[in-house]
């Protein structure tokens, strides 16, 4: 499939909802397929930072371990984060994901630093915007997506195997760490929200809730990105849906786009977006790891830049796809062979689907 003229897309997936922030997005992923940047802890491992250099000075007397936490680098080491933001933009991403995976108060508490959360989205967002402004013109605007993980619990499944019923984490605990997170994101200057990697459904509503009701207490309202991880040849998600069970639970929240990341790789993933890219009303994003894991390869990963691409060009080619980008094990030179395969091939259409079932 080559490039030609934009095919129409309906009013659902051309994003009807009236959004305060990115009021351009709609129409460019109407247009084109947009490209997401690839992964924040491999571009990190590349600067071999020693747990000297995650604390900086004002954290030289914590009590506690700190390497390893890669959003305390948002304040200790921001000009290392805006380095690899930058470095994705030069490579052609038209998103970047903000360094605030693990920046929830749930999340930090690992390391005793959940008081920290709200600073560490805040000094994130603003890193992710400034890269983003100085990168942007007027024909090729840059977005920042605030990234928001899944957190190390889960809200439906038991941590011990002894008792089912047992939990680590409430619903309403979920919520809150959210709230806190999504609030100082957006006054960071985020224009879109990625609720990435979820693993479980519930903690994802979470999420969402949380989101909503950052909407309505502020008046703003922005685009919404979900994206799933599918953990196994199962084709499900850890908390036991399949994807189309995935997207029916959540479609409720009117997301831009919905899509799956991370998890098998591509080539392993292909199946779960096709049948993603026939369920939904929505653009879909896909962004894999590259390949599966390899401790002996210099990212971690099998894929070079060319496999991954030319999985990505094929997903494109044939019409499954709106937003690909890269997961675990991707780099710059990943993001920028995806840019470059996936240039004039057509976006996905829903009413493609829609002519075909009629």
């Amino acid at each position: 499939m080559t490039s030609q003229a934009a095919p129409s897309v309906d009013t659902a997936a051309a994003g009807a909802t009236t959004y305060t922030r990115a009021h351009a997005l709609p129409a460019l992923l109407a247009s084109r397929i947009l490209i997401l940047d690839g992964a924040m802890g491999t571009m990190i491992q590349r600067y071999k930072l020693d747990e000297a250099r995650y604390r900086g000075e004002r954290f030289k007397d914590f009590q506690r371990d700190v390497k390893g936490n890669n959003e305390l680098l948002s304040i200790t080491q921001p000009q290392i984060i805006s380095e690899i933001h930058e470095q994705y933009l030069a490579a052609g991403a038209d998103i970047v994901e903000t360094n605030t995976f693990g920046a929830t108060a749930i999340a930090q508490a690992d390391y005793g630093m959940e008081a920290l959360a709200r600073e560490m989205n805040l000094a994130s967002a603003q890193l992710a915007r400034a890269a983003c402004d100085k990168y942007s013109t007027p024909d090729k605007p840059r977005f920042v997506a605030g990234a928001i993980g899944p957190t190390p619990k889960t809200a439906s499944i038991s941590p011990d195997v002894n008792d089912p019923a047992a939990r680590n984490v409430t619903f309403d605990e979920l919520r809150a760490a959210y709230y806190e997170q999504a609030q100082a994101l957006l006054e960071g200057g985020v224009d879109l929200f990625l609720v990435e990697t979820i693993f479980d459904t519930l903690n994802a509503k979470a999420a969402l809730f949380a989101l909503d009701e950052l909407f309505e207490n502020t008046g703003e309202r922005l685009p919404i990105m979900i994206s799933g991880t599918v953990t196994d040849a199962s084709g499900r998600i850890l908390s036991g849906q399949t994807v189309e069970a995935f997207w029916n639970s959540l479609r409720h929240a009117r997301p831009l786009t919905f899509g799956l990341n991370c998890a098998l790789g591509a080539a392993l993933m292909r199946p779960y977006i096709a049948e993603l890219a026939k369920l939904c009303d929505v653009y879909v994003s896909c962004y894999p790891n590259a390949g599966l894991p390899n401790p002996m390869s210099d990212t971690g990963f099998d894929e070079t830049p060319a496999d991954t691409s030319g999985l990505l060009k094929e997903f494109a080619e044939a019409g499954l796809v709106n937003i690909a980008g890269g997961c675990c094990g991707t780099t710059p030179e990943h993001i920028a062979a995806i840019a470059k395969a996936l240039a004039g091939v057509r976006p996905r259409t829903w009413a493609h689907y829609r002519e075909k079932a009629e």
